[in-house]
């Protein structure tokens, strides 16, 4: 069992943890008047700049994570890249009842992705990936 987990476990975490990040990226392309419409609501400066960049991170870094080419780097910068994501879009503390719940989900939901691409950076991409980086074994 434990070399089954060794094997085939970090490539299910990828699939998994990539998902997301791919289909949004397909998601923002197919709305990205919508999306940018958002952004702007939310005080966004340049949001059809920013959504290209969240574009090229969700989709290449979701890629990259998904086939294990330079995982780290791509764990990386989705992490750095749900940061102000997190804070910016799931601000819980600023509203009330329902939506600051709905907020709050949403906000802890990314917190624990953020764990994953964590977890990817200090491990690496596993045993069935394309590449490895310099910091595996």
């Amino acid at each position: 069992m434990c070399a089954l987990l060794k094997q085939y476990g970090p490539l299910v975490g990828r699939i998994l943890l990539s998902a997301i990040f791919i289909l949004a990226g397909f998601h923002k392309i197919t709305g990205f008047e919508n999306t940018a419409g958002y952004m702007a609501s939310k005080g966004l400066p340049m949001t059809e700049v920013l959504l290209v960049l969240t574009i090229i991170i969700e989709l290449a870094g979701g890629i990259m994570l998904l086939v294990g080419w330079q995982a780290r780097w791509a764990a990386t910068a989705i992490f750095l890249f749900l940061i102000p994501v997190t804070l910016v879009f799931h601000p819980f503390w600023s509203f009330e009842a329902q939506e600051a719940m709905t907020q709050y989900h949403a906000f802890m939901k990314n917190l624990a992705i953020m764990g994953g691409m964590l977890f990817v950076m200090i491990h690496g991409s596993g045993p069935l990936s394309l590449g490895k980086d310099h910091c595996e074994k």
